[in-house]
């Protein structure tokens, strides 16, 4: 039986075993202890979780799986919940405050402490795809007025309170962010030089609270920052995005790319819901079907050509199946482009008739290819070149409709990964399909 399955028969853990393994758990990077929970069921994780310190349990439950925790975090009690929800940094307490129900977020919320209330309150008024979504709080921002000394002995002082220090931000008195200074600058320059007077002309990089967090990776990366700072549309200082939430964005990113192409649940995982993964897949299926009636469709028009030649049935996955891979491809190409990438209209679409070249030169070669084998096999000139002249055809289609749907999602204001793969097959299918069997209708008949 899984570990995690509820039934009427489960026995409470022993409170002697509960505590010994709390402390083995203790003594474990918070990730680990994440995985040492989920393998447990709703049951025993409540238990251990009361017997875990509060830091400990909020580092750990911040690390576990987005089903997972919003289970522990709806059967928790709402006051110790609470407890460790302000125990966690505000950005990580509203990401999983907004994943739960919301009769159970209003509970837990109504026992938050006024100050942490209104802070993670203030989080949540932000798209979470957006910088602002995804930005700490808790940073120390630096008056321009004070001098180095001054600077240091108040980040000594308030270091515990923030998060960690990589920068030191210096703004004016209406917060107005002014630059960002290193620590190793500012711990090297001498005690009395002001702050303003340390800036002096610095190309200052941030970003507005509503960019896309995504864009806020590219940024961290192409500067190699360890920290962005994010702003209001008055360049007053709200917060900032740190290296470790850009590694999360950036492997969320990967993985719901990977899974909208073939229509599965953008944030779906093996430890999510059954029911959840039915109601994500189950409509890309039945559109699947439907798309899959157009190329049956096709194949049926040409039911009396391939009666008369039964080889052309054994041939056509082969049409379908190159023009599919030369389209998968570019598709994987180019959302790469549009993940790593500002979108650049112009850019975009000069790289889709880059595909189209790739197209073209793979398929002369493997047309070439299959026309000499066909040849060899069935000494029928005709139908090796139809075979050839179809995949040539069909691979520059798949190359550019493989690289041309994810843009014209992206112009529609979609997701240029969601279900692009299904799309693709549905193109190359029909007019493979359609291709190779028009060409053998006119010129082997």
């Amino acid at each position: 039986m899984n570990a995690k399955e509820k039934t009427p028969e489960t026995v409470p853990p022993d409170h002697a075993a509960v505590q010994w393994v709390s402390a083995s758990l203790d003594s474990q990077h918070p990730a680990d202890m994440a995985d040492e929970l989920e393998k447990l069921s709703l049951e025993e994780q409540l238990e251990y979780i009361r017997e875990m310190d509060v830091e400990d349990a909020s580092e750990s439950i911040t690390e576990m799986e987005r089903h997972d925790r919003n289970a522990l975090m709806s059967e928790l009690p709402s006051e110790f919940a609470a407890e460790i929800l302000q125990a966690m940094s505000p950005d990580d307490a509203a990401d999983i405050l907004k994943d739960l129900d919301t009769d159970v977020r209003s509970r837990i919320f109504r026992r938050l402490e006024r100050e942490d209330a209104a802070e993670i309150s203030d989080l949540l008024q932000f798209d979470p795809d957006s910088a602002g979504g995804v930005m700490n709080t808790e940073i120390l921002a630096l008056d321009q007025s004070m001098n180095a000394r001054q600077a240091i002995a108040l980040i000594r002082d308030r270091v515990e309170e923030s998060e960690i220090p990589y920068y030191a931000y210096v703004v004016d008195g209406y917060r107005h962010l002014m630059g960002v200074l290193s620590l190793r600058d500012l711990l090297l320059s001498p005690g009395r030089m002001m702050l303003k007077d340390l800036l002096r002309e610095q190309n200052l990089i941030c970003v507005p609270f509503d960019a896309d967090k995504e864009e806020v990776a590219r940024l961290i990366s192409r500067y190699n920052f360890l920290a962005l700072p994010v702003v209001d549309h008055e360049q007053r200082l709200l917060g900032t995005v740190t290296v470790d939430d850009v590694i999360d964005i950036i492997q969320a990113g990967a993985s719901e790319d990977m899974q909208s192409m073939v229509g599965a649940g953008a944030d779906e995982t093996v430890d999510s819901p059954w029911t959840y993964s039915l109601r994500m897949r189950l409509p890309w299926l039945i559109l699947n079907v439907l798309n899959s009636a157009v190329s049956a469709f096709v194949v049926h028009l040409f039911e009396g050509t391939i009666a008369q030649m039964a080889i052309l049935a054994a041939l056509m996955p082969i049409v379908a199946n190159q023009a599919g891979n030369t389209g998968q491809q570019s598709l994987a190409v180019m959302i790469r482009q549009l993940a790593m990438e500002r979108f650049d209209r112009k850019k975009s679409w000069g790289a889709v008739l880059r595909e189209g070249k790739i197209g073209l030169a793979n398929g002369c070669i493997v047309g070439t290819l299959v026309f000499l084998g066909l040849l060899a096999w069935t000494h029928n000139t005709g139908l090796a070149a139809v075979m050839a002249l179809a995949l040539w055809a069909d691979m520059i289609i798949g190359a550019v409709a493989g690289a041309s749907i994810p843009l014209i999602l992206k112009e529609l204001g979609r997701d240029p990964a969601q279900a692009s793969s299904i799309f693709l097959t549905t193109l190359t299918d029909s007019i493979g399909f359609f291709t190779f069997l028009g060409l053998a209708a006119v010129w082997l008949f």
